[in-house]
């Protein structure tokens, strides 16, 4: 509701600069002779300049409450309503910005004024103010058909956003006031992960669904001593499993243990799982960190994505996005994904089928211990340290926070205390620990 009030801190300045202006301007002569001759001359030239701005303002004012009635009449007679659309962007092949644009039928720009919008998503938070400023044209012709605006949408979390609705403000030049009109815009918009540069290693795949692809080193299907199946006529007695039949009365064999020089899919598992404390997880530091973790895995999916291998991304949450192409889902199921404490890393990962892991700072150490003595050398790890986006020169960060203003984003303000936080030597100490199984262990792995 507090979006529906019309006055603005402007309307304050505005007016206590009006009155200060007058009071100067029309105040008693002095007793005697002004103090330069000048002195007559300057004061006409304020009250011209004075009267100019105010006649300038006036003109604003009632193009902005013209345009404002307008599109009540639009609105309420035609139904007409904001178009919001979004779109992602890629520059230079690295950043992934998310776009909006916006459209309005019909309505027409106030003169010396401004046409601003705003959305709100989830639980009523609100975007910062874009505008809508240039002028659409109908096709083939030289008339108006309303105006839109395209503008950089900044949004704090790599996640999925569920568009509650927006507002459509008239502004005058000054923003004295500020007349806002409710738009009924839902809808579903998500911020994508971003590229980071590459992060590659030399990793083969483990699973092999077709022959399409030859490998250079024989892959085994199916190990043995892990599967059995009945005695049959023929069989070698020799793989007769003699403890089972001691057991159960059944004559059971070992499927011999093959291996061919065919691979074609590349299982890439990347886990979300914290094992920290579950009031962490809606730290705003949890939260950086999974947005930077999010990052990650998408730069290391993208980076196997241009080898020969097709990569499947397994995800440890039951996420069902709408059907799209296989890269486009894959970046849909990692943005919706969120730091959990369901599906452990024991039961995410499966040692036989999996090639690449990518594990965060949050890691249970004994999971992983025992994770790895069930890998062989061919398994590829990535170690992610989250801790790293929060990393930043404390002396330097004190010393510009007594001399510019405290930083506005998340982030930054983050970052500023991020070596005063409890919660830094836990995670810092967790990463070492990680780090030290990783390099006892027998797998390929890179920290990242």
């Amino acid at each position: 509701m507090w979006q529906y009030f019309p006055f603005t801190l402007n309307t304050l300045l505005c007016a206590l600069a009006a009155w200060l202006s007058l009071r100067l301007l029309y105040q008693p002569p002095p007793k005697g002779d002004y103090p330069s001759p000048f002195m007559p001359f300057i004061i006409l030239m304020g009250k011209l300049a004075f009267w100019f701005v105010v006649a300038l303002v006036l003109v604003s004012m009632f193009s902005t409450l013209a345009s404002y009635f307008y599109y009540t009449w639009l609105h309420g007679v035609k139904g007409t309503v904001m178009n919001v659309e979004f779109s992602t962007e890629t520059r230079r092949g690295k950043k992934s910005r998310l776009y909006l644009t916006a459209h309005l039928e019909g309505v027409f720009r106030p003169l010396l004024g401004f046409v601003k919008g705003r959305l709100y998503y989830d639980d009523n938070v609100m975007t910062d103010h874009f505008a809508l400023m240039t002028n659409r044209r109908k096709p083939g012709s030289v008339f108006r058909a309303g105006i839109s605006g395209k503008n950089r949408l900044y949004l704090p979390d790599v996640k999925e956003y569920d568009l509650k609705g927006g507002f459509i403000y008239f502004q005058d030049m000054l923003h004295i006031f500020s007349l806002a009109v409710a738009q009924p815009v839902t809808g579903h918009f998500y911020r994508p992960p971003v590229l980071m540069g590459e992060k590659d290693a030399e990793v083969y795949p483990k699973k092999t669904e077709n022959m399409d692809v030859r490998i250079e080193q024989l892959r085994r299907v199916e190990g043995e001593y892990l599967n059995y199946k009945d005695f049959e006529s023929g069989d070698d007695v020799r793989r007769i499993v003699w403890k089972v039949y001691a057991r159960n009365r059944e004559l059971v064999v070992r499927i011999p243990e093959l291996y061919e020089p065919y691979a074609s899919h590349l299982y890439f598992y990347a886990s979300f799982h914290a094992a920290v404390k579950r009031q962490w997880l809606q730290e705003g530091y949890l939260r950086e960190m999974l947005n930077y973790y999010k990052n990650c895995v998408w730069t290391i999916y993208d980076t196997l994505g241009k080898k020969e291998w097709d990569v499947r991304f397994i995800a440890d949450q039951a996420l069902a996005p709408e059907e799209a192409p296989e890269d486009e889902k894959t970046a849909r199921i990692i943005t919706n994904s969120s730091w959990h404490q369901d599906k452990d890393l024991i039961q995410y990962f499966n040692p036989k089928t999996g090639a690449v892991l990518c594990i965060s700072s949050f890691t249970d150490a004994a999971q992983l211990s025992e994770l790895l003595e069930r890998c062989d050398n061919s398994t590829v790890i990535y170690f992610v340290k989250t801790s790293a986006i929060l990393r930043s020169f404390a002396p330097l960060t004190w010393i510009s926070r007594l001399i510019f203003l405290p930083p506005s984003d998340r982030l930054s303000r983050l970052r500023s205390r991020w070596a005063i936080s409890p919660m830094r030597l836990q995670i810092q100490k967790r990463e070492r620990e990680l780090e030290r199984i990783l390099k006892d262990s027998h797998v390929t792995w890179t920290v990242i």
